[in-house]
């Protein structure tokens, strides 16, 4: 997966998350807001992923 590509796909993952957790939280469904933390937590890796693809990216296109 390309940095543009993990970063998309992690923000998605970030929202559907939060979703997740609110409509948990608004039936009282503690499983559902679980599962939103985690998928939350997903999205936010995969962010992360994408940031360091293009740091060393551009570490190596300045070599």
């Amino acid at each position: 997966m390309g940095s543009t590509s993990d970063k998309i796909s992690g923000k998605a993952n970030e929202i559907a998350g939060k979703t997740k957790q609110a409509a948990g939280k608004a039936m009282g469904d503690r499983d559902m807001q679980a599962k939103g933390d985690v998928q939350e937590a997903k999205g936010k890796g995969h962010v992360a992923a994408g940031k360091v693809k293009d740091k060393l990216k551009g570490a190596v296109d300045r070599l």
